[in-house]
C-alpha cells in the first residue's frame, strides 16, 4: 500500500482552498448580488428622506403654531391696551364732568341759596356745601358719609333731591356702580318732578351700563329721551344709545365716552 507523507497532504490542501478560492466572487462579478446591494441602497436612502421630510413637517408644524400662539397674544395685548386707554378717557371725562357740574352747583346752579358771607354755620345749606366741596376735593368716602348725613338729617329739605343726586354721583365717581344705581333710584321716586329727574335717569342708566346690565341701561336710555325731549340728558342719552347700537357699548369693545 502507497503511503501518502505529510508534505503530500499538505500540497493536496493547498490545491483544495486554492480551487474554492478560484470559485468565490465579488459584487461586482456577480450582477445579482450588485442589484440587490443597490436595491438595499435605495431603499435606506428613501426611509432617511422620509424620516427627514417629517422631522422638517414637525419643525414646521411647531413653528406655525407658535406664530398663531404670538398673533393671538398680541391681538389680546392690543385688545387690552385700546380698553386701558379708553377707560383713561373715560375717567379724565367723568372727572371734568363733575368738576363743571360742581362748580355751577357753587355758583347757585343747585338750588341753595348764597350769600357774600356764605351760609351759617350748622345750618343745612353749610352742611350741604361742605359734602360737595369733599366730593369736588376727590375724598369720596367723605362726601358720601356727609351727603348721608344730610339727608338723615334734613330730609324735608329743599336741597334734599340735590343731596341724594350728588350722593349717586359720587358713588359712581369712586366706581360703586351699584350703590349709585340705588341712590338716583330712590330720588327718581321720592322726586319725580325734582329738576334734577332727568340727569338721575340718564345716570341711571349710565350705572346700569357700567354694571353689564345693557338691555337695562338700553331701556333706561331710551325713556330719558322719550321723556324729556330736547333736554341736555336726552340729547346725552340718545349719543350713548348709538354709541351702543354701533357695538361700543355691548361688552365686546371698548367703553365709550363718559358723558
Amino acid at each position: 500500500m502507497r503511503r501518502v507523507t505529510p508534505c503530500a497532504s499538505i500540497l493536496a490542501t493547498a490545491a483544495v482552498l486554492a480551487t474554492l478560492a478560484g470559485c468565490a466572487t465579488t459584487p461586482e462579478d456577480d450582477p445579482v448580488l450588485q442589484g440587490k446591494l443597490n436595491d438595499l441602497d435605495a431603499r435606506t436612502a428613501r426611509i432617511e428622506r422620509v424620516i427627514s421630510n417629517q422631522s422638517l413637517l414637525q419643525m414646521a408644524q411647531s413653528i406655525n403654531s407658535l406664530q398663531a400662539q404670538v398673533r393671538t397674544l398680541q391681538g389680546r395685548i392690543d385688545e387690552l391696551e385700546n380698553m386701558n386707554e379708553a377707560l383713561r378717557k373715560q375717567e379724565r371725562a367723568l372727572y371734568a364732568d363733575l368738576d363743571h357740574r360742581i362748580g355751577e352747583l357753587s355758583a347757585g346752579g343747585g338750588g341753595a341759596a348764597s350769600s357774600p358771607t356764605g351760609p351759617p354755620p350748622g345750618s343745612e345749606q353749610a352742611a350741604y356745601m361742605q359734602a360737595l366741596d369733599a366730593l369736588k376735593s376727590g375724598k369720596y368716602p367723605d362726601a358720601i358719609g356727609e351727603l348721608q348725613q344730610f339727608l338723615k338729617t334734613y330730609p324735608k329739605s329743599d336741597l334734599a333731591d340735590n343731596a341724594e343726586y350728588w350722593l349717586g354721583e359720587t358713588y359712581y365717581a369712586s366706581g360703586d356702580f351699584s350703590s349709585a344705581a340705588d341712590a338716583f333710584r330712590t330720588l327718581l321716586g321720592a322726586w319725580p318732578s325734582s329738576g334734577r329727574a332727568p340727569d338721575a335717569l340718564l345716570q341711571l342708566g349710565y350705572s346700569q351700563y357700567e354694571l353689564k346690565q345693557y338691555a337695562d341701561a338700553r331701556a333706561t336710555l331710551a325713556q330719558v329721551a322719550g321723556k324729556y325731549p330736547g333736554s341736555n340728558a336726552a340729547q346725552q342719552a340718545e349719543d350713548r344709545l348709538r354709541q351702543m347700537s354701533a357695538g361700543e357699548g355691548t361688552g365686546s369693545g371698548g367703553a365709550p365716552d363718559s358723558h
